[in-house]
């Protein structure tokens, strides 16, 4: 699924292993005397979403920074991968190396969803001077098994609908407790972010069905001991978002990684659980707090 949109163009970058994976490239401000230039943003979304998470925060960052927002191997209009046991957090990250390569891009400023601030994680501990700051969304380094343990009953299961109000129904029959102040016209929103149409016609949910196969081992929403890549990216700017009602980041590692960080602002997101969209005014406050801050070095 692809929307036409003057504010970004769609762009594609080539995996190590030759896989075609899609982006989507928020233009920043032009420099000029007197124009300070801040890093990228980086937008990267959780397990079995895409590019198309992120629309209200760049839109919120339009003009300030340049703001990328790519889908991993599998998801949205990225290929997918004929061997799913590429579909692991090192892999993810030595994709996303390529498209820095790419893009000339030696610094940047993260913003991690749920996978994506693990891949936020791991990439400070691979290439810690990439990173300006991060904000990473209701995740840390240690995750509940409760939280996990619900993910994987939904993840790879498919189905499709014959209309987007089905579609979004079949999302508020799972996610209803998850996002309880939502209406009608959000769970639309949510479905058409994370579904397509499909070949048939019907509208189906837009990965591959395969990325739930390494799920337990590298799992997709893990990849081993974590407090030591987090401890790279707790010296430098930083936002913690949890949503209030998480079952995958616990207030007590959500009160370690705090102690732990020198620069970090936390953000509560009142009645939703994993993971916020980022859309509310106190997340989007931090995230400006958090340029400023990156723009002040």
């Amino acid at each position: 699924m692809s929307d036409e949109n003057d504010s970004f163009e769609e762009r594609y970058w080539t995996s190590p292993d030759g896989l075609k994976l899609h982006f989507r490239d928020y233009a920043g401000p032009e420099a000029g005397p007197g124009t300070s230039i801040l890093p990228p943003v980086i937008c990267l979304p959780g397990l079995t979403r895409n590019s198309r998470d992120f629309e209200d925060l760049a839109e919120h960052l339009a003009g300030r920074t340049r703001v990328i927002c790519p889908s991993l191997r599998g998801r949205g209009d990225s290929e997918y991968a004929s061997d799913s046991a590429t579909y692991v957090p090192t892999q993810y990250v030595a994709d996303l190396l390529a498209l820095f390569e790419q893009e000339g891009i030696d610094r940047a400023i993260f913003v991690g969803t749920s996978l994506g601030g693990i891949l936020t994680m791991l990439m400070a501990a691979t290439k810690p001077d990439l990173i300006a700051g991060a904000l990473i969304n209701d995740i840390g380094p240690e995750i509940s098994d409760e939280g996990l343990d619900r993910i994987r009953s939904y993840v790879g299961q498919g189905g499709s609908f014959p209309t987007w109000m089905h579609a979004a129904r079949a999302i508020e029959e799972g996610q209803g407790p998850i996002f309880p102040g939502y209406d009608t016209d959000d769970w639309i929103k949510m479905a058409k972010r994370a579904m397509t149409v499909g070949t048939n016609q019907r509208i189906c949910y837009d990965y591959d069905a395969k990325i739930a196969e390494p799920f337990g081992g590298e799992s997709a929403e893990g990849g081993g001991d974590l407090w030591e890549p987090f401890g790279v990216l707790a010296a430098k700017p930083l936002v913690i978002v949890r949503g209030e009602t998480s079952d995958i980041l616990s207030p007590e590692t959500l009160a370690r990684m705090n102690n732990q960080a020198d620069d970090a602002e936390v953000v509560i997101v009142p009645e939703v659980g994993h993971a916020p969209y980022l859309e509310d005014d106190a997340s989007l406050a931090a995230l400006d707090r958090l340029l400023d801050r990156i723009a002040a070095r």
